[in-house]
């Protein structure tokens, strides 16, 4: 079962189409909405501020989302966070992506579609205009997105989609083999999907 605490009389909201791993832990004021993939040991906290994940989006393993009293961290539709990233009292752009250990502070806005590079640190209050690509720490606009990078992003959401309905479906607790077994199958993969990041131009 998914570490689920209400506090103060307010209880996390989970839809039934979301996938939320038993490790995962969800604290009082949370929405989780439909579609949406959480990872293992996501940690999210509403015990001082309001979390919404809109459908789709997905937060990935170890990810933090936390807010000051009478705030919202918000990812939207198809927002894309990657592991081990933090989301302090923010908000995340329609089909955005903030990459892995990236650290995204309070009041700061990623426009839609954009794209935050991994390990950048984006400062309290900064706004990021839709489509573009946000670098360094601190981070700054390096430059607008093209549509291969749009696309891209977005094909690898619609695999995270893919994967809340596998994990519903499938995923389920085990004791692990001891050896490997002959003609051991591997995970399937829809060919359509995105491998790399397309090069920059």
């Amino acid at each position: 079962m998914t570490k689920v605490y209400s506090i103060d009389g307010i209880t996390p909201v989970i839809h039934p189409t979301a996938y939320v791993h038993p490790t995962a832990t969800l604290i009082g004021d949370v929405i989780i909405g439909p579609r949406c993939y959480v990872g293992p040991s996501a940690c999210l906290r509403g015990d001082f501020g309001r979390l919404i994940l809109e459908e789709g989006a997905n937060i990935q393993d170890t990810c933090v989302m936390h807010g000051f009293p009478d705030s919202d961290t918000v990812v939207e539709q198809d927002g894309h966070i990657g592991h081990g990233a933090v989301l302090h009292g923010c908000r995340i752009g329609r089909n955005a992506m903030v990459g892995m250990n990236a650290v995204v502070m309070d009041k700061a806005v990623i426009g839609a579609e954009s794209i935050v590079a991994a390990m950048s640190f984006v400062k309290a209050g900064m706004q990021v205009p839709p489509r573009h690509l946000v670098v360094g720490m601190p981070a700054r606009v390096l430059r607008e997105l093209t549509d291969d990078e749009v696309q891209w992003k977005t094909q690898g959401t619609a695999e995270y989609h893919t994967l809340t309905r596998r994990s519903l479906e499938t995923m389920q607790e085990v004791d692990a083999l001891t050896e490997v077994e002959p003609d051991r199958p591997r995970m399937a993969r829809d060919s359509s999907m995105p491998g790399h990041r397309p090069k920059s131009k």
